[in-house]
């Protein structure tokens, strides 16, 4: 049976509990509450009606910036952190976005160069990754 994939805008709290599953489980739940998340968009991706993916979009006029991008670990490796991507990227057009930019973990940069996104000089260490700040123009 295929699996049923929507994608709609939700409340900044729905993605605490995904956050906190997919990127950082052995941290504290208040670990992964972004201090502006109440400034940002914020989307979930629903496999057969269970929130399963989540990505927040935040903007500073017409540049913006994804963070936490997180699909649940038994849903890894299904397509659904591309269709995430997607989804946020026809969002930016449509919004007449200049840039999208992320702070990547390393070991995920080559899921990134598939959209289009560069590299840049960044580079930082925090709680215990690697990361480098990635950017595409539109």
């Amino acid at each position: 049976m295929e699996t049923l994939v929507q994608i709609e805008q939700i409340f900044p709290s729905l993605t605490w509990r995904i956050r906190h599953e997919a990127m950082y489980p052995d941290m504290p739940l208040d670990s992964v509450k972004l201090k502006d998340d109440f400034d940002g968009v914020h989307f979930g991706l629903y496999a057969n009606h269970k929130l399963t993916g989540v990505v927040s979009l935040f903007s500073q006029g017409d540049v913006y910036q994804f963070r936490k991008l997180a699909v649940l670990p038994e849903a890894q490796k299904l397509g659904y952190g591309t269709k995430l991507m997607e989804y946020i990227l026809d969002y930016c057009k449509i919004q007449n976005a200049t840039e999208l930019w992320c702070n990547a973990r390393v070991n995920a940069k080559e899921f990134y160069f598939k959209f289009g996104f560069s590299e840049t000089e960044d580079t930082f260490y925090k709680d215990g990754f690697d990361f480098v700040v990635m950017e595409l123009a539109f």
